[in-house]
């Protein structure tokens, strides 16, 4: 049962994530730069400590307490992280929902999904698996054999993209006049990598969560791991993702002369702040959802792919309702659709693979 509700939960932080771009397309009048950090400030600043409030009596006393190396690593992680939540953004822009989710989380979840393992080969820790456990078992072999399907499944949405690019050229339509293959798949590659920060943004503020659920299971004998208790991890990885989009964000305010779209009383001022706030906010539901998925399934390659595996889909979906590959040959569209069946085989394999751990 545990398990199942698992995947639940995963769906529903992977629906969020691939969902929360859709209320940006609905500003007005605004620059890029504007929405994003307005929508940030919900995301990283104000959600992330009310959900912490709700869920963790005296969150931030644990903060408080913590080792100064604890507090700096996971602020660490999220500075790099927040660069990739920066080019996510980018990417998405220029490469459409669909398309971008697919490379950016396709990477993300495979580096995501080794690097721990790697970092645990040299720094044992009960209960962690390192990359000799993967490498050296039947289980293991076939979580890699997944994440390899899991590339491949990128390189095949790699080259949609690129027919897409061909298929448009001349003929750019409403819903992708700003499809860039260049720039996109920049941005999305620049991304991959560094969303896997996140990952490691938690495995780094363990011991802030770890005290959470021993307070949490001291006080509920018998009922399990806490669900919650990430979220007063997210609150540091999210400081250093505020830092990052905050200070570049400003910078295109400045470059752009855009300081003004936060005033404007030309634009929807009112419609503007509340679909970034709900942007902002459907964002952050994401790792919500996933620090319980995560004490359901736990940590290591599990958890991460299938988190990322469900935000492709969703974001395919929408990418798919939104027209995004309106006006694409019809071999252009069997190929980003091979792609994603591709990732999601990936997915099914990593499954079966922890599923003979045992």
């Amino acid at each position: 049962m545990g398990a199942i509700l698992g995947v639940i939960f995963h769906f529903i932080g992977g629906f969020a994530s691939g969902s929360f771009y859709i209320p940006y397309k609905k500003v007005r009048g605004w620059s890029w730069e504007s929405y994003w950090i307005t929508g940030g400030v919900f995301s990283w600043l104000i959600v992330p400590p009310l959900a912490a409030y709700l869920t963790i009596p005296d969150f931030t006393s644990i903060i408080a307490s913590s080792e100064g190396s604890v507090l700096f690593w996971t602020y660490g992680m999220g500075v790099l992280w927040g660069i990739g939540g920066l080019t996510y953004g980018l990417g998405v822009r220029y490469l459409g929902i669909s398309l971008g989710s697919s490379i950016i989380l396709g990477l993300c979840s495979v580096f995501g999904s080794l690097i721990p393992s790697v970092y645990y080969y040299f720094n044992k820790t009960a209960g962690k698996d390192t990359i000799y456990d993967l490498v050296s078992t039947n289980w293991g072999q076939m979580v890699l054999l997944g994440l390899a399907v899991c590339v491949l499944g990128i390189v095949i949405c790699g080259k949609a993209g690129g027919s897409k690019d061909k298929d448009l050229a001349g003929k750019v339509s409403a819903e992708n006049q700003e499809f860039d293959i260049v720039k996109g798949l920049t941005f999305s590659i620049i991304s991959g990598l560094l969303s896997a920060c996140f990952s490691f943004g938690i495995e780094a503020g363990s011991a802030m969560s770890n005290v959470a659920n021993e307070i949490w299971v001291a006080s509920n004998p018998g009922q399990g791991e806490f669900l919650y208790r990430n979220n007063v991890v997210y609150i540091v990885i999210l400081w250093g993702g505020l830092t990052t989009n905050l200070i570049w964000c400003m910078y295109l305010n400045f470059k752009n002369k855009s300081f003004g779209d936060y005033t404007n009383a030309e634009t929807p001022l009112l419609k503007n702040y509340v679909f970034s706030a709900i942007a902002g906010t459907t964002w952050f539901l994401q790792f919500f959802f996933y620090g319980m998925g995560e004490s359901k399934l736990g940590n290591g390659p599990s958890s991460w792919i299938l988190h990322m595996a469900f935000i492709i889909l969703v974001a395919n979906s929408w990418g798919l309702v939104l027209n995004e590959w309106k006006g694409v040959s019809k071999k252009t569209l069997t190929t980003i659709i091979v792609g994603i069946l591709t990732i999601v085989l990936s997915v099914l394999i990593v499954g079966y693979g922890n599923s003979l751990k045992g």
